[in-house]
C-alpha cells in the first residue's frame, strides 16, 4: 500500500511520517510526503531527531504535491489541520483520504521541550505504523 502524507509546508510532520513508514514498514507500506505550499526545506530539528532515533534522513525533501502525481498513492493522509481543510488536486479525487491530526513539534520552544515534543510525535507515528502493519 502506498501512502501520501500531506502537511501544508511539508517540513516536519509529513516528513516524519514518510521516513518512519518507509523504514519501519520494510516495504509492506511505502510512503511519500508533500505539501500544498512547501517550505522548500525540511525543518532542521526534524532531521536531527529522526537521525537521533536511528532513521535515515538521506533524500528527505520538502516538495509540492504536484510533484507526486506519478506516485499514485492508495491513501492520502493529512497530518496538519490546515491541510485537512484544503482542496486536493484533481488527480487525488478518487483516492481514499483521511485526516490524522498530529501536533507540530517544530513550533515548540526551548531545546528540552522541543526534544520531548518531537519524541512524542515520533512515538505516535511508530505506534500507528505498527497498527497498520498488523492490519496488512
Amino acid at each position: 500500500m502506498k501512502l501520501l502524507f500531506i502537511c501544508t509546508h511539508n517540513r516536519c510532520r509529513s516528513i516524519l511520517c514518510e521516513a518512519i513508514v518507509n523504514q519501519r514498514a520494510s516495504g509492506a507500506l511505502r510512503a511519500a510526503s508533500a505539501g500544498s505550499a512547501p517550505a522548500g526545506a525540511v525543518h532542521p530539528l526534524t532531521l536531527r531527531y529522526l537521525s537521533e532515533r536511528g532513521y535515515d534522513i538521506a533524500g528527505l525533501s520538502s516538495q509540492s504535491w504536484g510533484e507526486l502525481e506519478d506516485f499514485k498513492p492508495d491513501r492520502v493522509i493529512t497530518v496538519c489541520d490546515s491541510a485537512a481543510g484544503e482542496v486536493c488536486p484533481l488527480w487525488m479525487s478518487d483516492i481514499s483520504k483521511e485526516h490524522w491530526g498530529l501536533p507540530d513539534p517544530s513550533k515548540v520552544e526551548g531545546e528540552r521541550a522541543a526534544h520531548a515534543a518531537f519524541m512524542s510525535v515520533i512515538d505516535r507515528i511508530e505506534a500507528k505504523v505498527d497498527q497498520w502493519l498488523a492490519e496488512v
